[in-house]
């Protein structure tokens, strides 16, 4: 995978924003998932992630497994840990959907697209 060749270096179009592999088990298939993903720190230090899926109807399959099975791994430039995967409820994840609308391009058009409440994610280390 080109993100674990280059130590977390991406191609020129996001190289700007910061990205994390998301590893998670499949619901149905029991095999690792593996998935490239924005993120935003909380105060903790701990990685957000955002499930918008271009703003799809649905979720994507990524969120659904770690609904399922929340014991995800994480991988930041080099650094690979086990996490557990917690979706914010409300108020918070209003708030850090706010923070993330602000820092990437894009979560704004996804959630005009979608009637569905794109979810944030706090990926708490272990």
């Amino acid at each position: 995978m080109a993100y674990r060749a280059t130590g977390g270096r991406v191609g020129r179009r996001l190289v700007d924003n910061d990205m994390l592999l998301l590893t998670t088990t499949g619901r149905r298939t029991g095999s690792r998932h593996t998935v490239p993903l924005l993120y935003l720190r909380d105060a903790d230090g701990a990685p957000l992630v955002i499930a918008s899926w271009g703003g799809r109807d649905r979720h994507p399959e990524w969120y659904l497994n770690l609904v399922d099975d929340p014991r995800v791994r994480v991988q930041i430039d080099t650094d690979r840990f086990e996490a557990v995967a917690v979706p914010l409820g409300e108020p918070e994840r209003s708030e850090w959907w706010r923070c993330a609308v602000a820092a990437y391009d894009g979560y704004a058009d996804y959630q005009a697209k979608t009637d569905r409440v794109i979810p944030v994610v706090r990926l708490r280390r272990v």
